[in-house]
């Protein structure tokens, strides 16, 4: 098992904001109007809330141990609950945010997204939150938000009909492991992707998720715990 440490953890980090800003660059404007495998999110509605949830990841930094998302976490709620609960907080963002164009909400994740990886690494021990009995520290919720931006990645390639993979899948799984406690890959508890409203997983046509050798093993893992293919 890859152990979650911050050279890795870093590289594959700005892996995902890298292929994110890619992927980004290969869609039209027809495309950003299309569907994603978010229930409900246009492929420019997915990008605002990368900008969002890049602005949030800043905030609940600033304000470890005690932000608003460690008092949520803190009540040891389920995953369930708490799929629900950053649902309708997605919601709420994504409608509050100021309009602009997918590529527009993708320059500002991208800035947000490596400032962050500028701020981490001198607090990588440091507590971040706390779910239940389990401390997460800084360095593991960039295990979790490295995972994020992977996933992303896969959906925003999705959306334009291709697959995607991440070079080190392995990587991924112990960021998850260090920083996402309240959902545990074998758990098998059937979750909603993307923060998006409720419903069923979807994937555009001509997306072909989970398919080779990666996905059989630890991608497929992810792509399952985070709803976006069956268990």
């Amino acid at each position: 098992m890859s152990e979650w440490a911050p050279g890795p953890a870093l590289a594959a980090y700005h892996a995902g904001v890298m292929v994110i800003g890619e992927l980004a660059a290969q869609f039209t404007d027809e495309a950003w109007a299309g569907p994603t495998p978010c229930q409900e999110w246009r492929a420019a509605d997915l990008a605002g809330h990368l900008r969002c949830v890049a602005d949030d990841y800043h905030e609940y930094l600033d304000d470890a141990p005690v932000s608003r998302l460690a008092r949520l976490m803190a009540r040891g709620a389920s995953p369930e609950s708490l799929a629900r609960k950053l649902a309708r907080q997605n919601t709420a963002e994504l409608a509050a945010l100021a309009d602009g164009t997918g590529p527009e909400h993708i320059a500002a994740f991208l800035a947000a997204a490596r400032a962050y990886a500028d701020r981490v690494l001198p607090v990588w021990d440091l507590p971040h939150h706390r779910y239940g009995d389990t401390v997460v520290t800084v360095g593991g919720m960039v295990g979790a938000v490295c995972a994020e931006w992977h996933l992303h990645a896969w959906d925003l390639a999705a959306a334009l009909g291709k697959d995607y993979q991440p070079a080190s899948p392995e990587v991924l799984v112990a960021g998850w492991r260090s920083g996402v406690p309240h959902l545990p890959l074998d758990a098998g508890v059937t979750m909603t992707p993307c923060g998006a409203a409720a419903g069923g997983a979807r994937s555009p046509a001509g997306a072909s998720p989970g398919t080779g050798a990666v996905a059989a093993g630890a991608w497929q893992a992810l792509l399952s715990a985070s709803g976006r293919v069956p268990h």
